[in-house]
């Protein structure tokens, strides 16, 4: 029986959590090989004080900034097969998530299947075509720390190298006439060095408002710029919102959409991240590949043009673990012969199809990717074609009370602690 040889780009959770189902399935796949930039496992969660480049020319990866804390307890958070220590708090410390996943990757002996310090140069698909038949395999190039570069060929890849390292930012007109300091929310590290000034964030979902409340709690004023209705929940006295940025004017001062200006002397973009894989070929692969969009992707995880290519974690506003654990037995189950997928037309047709419907019901390109409320028939459907056990009802119970408490007080809700009592029911614990 043929082995499947996998490769895997990037070592944080979604990368570890495909080594360990490979693992797990000795009879149908080879020990897989997991290529990470960094030292060390954990993606995004890996805290780094460098921003910018590394001293070998690449950019820092990581957006984790000093004071992080999680926005989802560890209860919902959790890999299904793989709870968090009892004793935490349900909103954990970036460090104690880190811990996890290399708990993770220690107790399913992950490591050893890890070139650390090692980047992925092109990922580039081999067709070979018989009478009888058409089959894929995969040309992977990389280049370890002592410059040394490699080619090697597996029969499927699996990015897993997230969306939260290139900063998008969007185009201000006049922005080079501002004369104070411009930089990223993946640039951010703490609050102490923006003690006492006035400080405009663009962006209000969850790093625009963290990092407002953090500049709040150092004396900066901050001005919170937006476009959605404003916020109704309560919110330092140090925080005022805005209305979206229009321009910079000649004389340095921020003009607003609202007409109102105002001088700053730090402009913060809490304005999310690009889709970015530079050693893939877009139009090779069949995909369009924008700023916050990728597709055609089959069930958000392959393109149908090449069924043995999946992209883990692509969509936005998620339970992320547990949605990466789905797509990745999914994934497998397609490549094991378990799952059989439609013909690449029919794939086409399905994607185009919900694409269309959510821009029929007003959904920005921009936004096409988020999954929100559809999260939960998406893994429930995952699991019933791949045959694996589906989320515990609590998971999405739980993850839509926190939700609500994080409407009500988004400063004071990390507070709480829960405890899961069965596959359905969880509680509040007592103080």
């Amino acid at each position: 029986m043929k082995l499947w040889r996998v490769a895997v780009v990037g070592a944080g959770a979604a990368g570890l959590c495909v080594a360990r189902h490979i693992l797990s399935r000795p009879n149908s796949f080879a020990l897989p090989v997991v290529f990470e930039l960094t030292d060390s496992v954990g993606g995004t969660w890996c805290y780094d004080e460098r921003v910018g480049t590394y001293e070998n020319g690449r950019p820092v990866h990581s957006s984790m900034y000093r004071d992080l804390r999680t926005n989802l307890p560890k209860e919902v958070m959790m890999f299904p097969d793989f709870p968090f220590d009892q004793q935490l708090n349900s909103f954990l410390p970036h460090q104690e998530v880190q811990k996890y996943l290399e708990r993770y990757c220690q107790s399913h002996n992950i490591r050893p299947h890890v070139r650390f310090s090692t980047v992925v140069e092109k990922v580039e698909p081999v067709v070979m075509t018989t009478e009888d038949d058409k089959t894929t395999q995969w040309e992977v190039t990389s280049s370890d720390s002592s410059g040394c570069w490699k080619t090697e060929t597996f029969d499927s890849v699996f990015i897993c190298s997230g969306h939260y390292s290139d900063p998008h930012i969007p185009q201000i007109p006049g922005i080079e006439n501002f004369k104070g300091q411009v930089l990223h929310s993946h640039s951010y590290r703490y609050a102490e060095p923006f003690s006492g000034q006035s400080v405009v964030v663009l962006g209000a979902r969850a790093s625009g408002l963290d990092i407002s409340i953090e500049l709040t709690k150092v004396g900066a004023k901050v001005i919170l710029s937006h476009r959605h209705p404003p916020l109704t929940v309560p919110l330092p006295s140090g925080i005022q919102q805005s209305s979206p940025v229009e321009a910079v004017d000649d004389n340095g001062r921020i003009r607003f959409e609202d007409g109102s200006v105002s001088e700053a002397e730090v402009l913060i973009f809490c304005t999310g991240y690009n889709f970015r894989y530079p050693f893939l070929d877009a139009a090779q692969l069949g995909l369009e590949i924008q700023d916050h969009f990728v597709s055609p992707l089959y069930r958000f995880l392959l393109p149908p043009e090449f069924p043995s290519l999946f992209f883990i974690g692509m969509c936005k506003i998620i339970c992320p673990f547990p949605n990466f654990n789905c797509q990745v037995q999914f994934a497998l189950a397609v490549l094991d012969g378990t799952v059989t997928l439609p013909s690449r037309a029919e794939m086409e047709g399905e994607v185009w199809r919900e694409l269309q419907a959510k821009r029929e019901r007003g959904v920005q390109q921009r936004h096409l990717l988020v999954m929100d409320q559809d999260q939960w028939e998406y893994c429930q459907t995952l699991a019933q074609a791949a045959g694996f056990p589906p989320l515990a009802p609590v998971v999405r119970s739980l993850y839509e009370e926190v939700w609500q408490q994080r409407k009500i007080h988004p400063e004071h809700y990390r507070r709480l602690n829960y405890r899961l009592i069965s596959d359905t029911e969880w509680e509040l614990k007592e103080d």
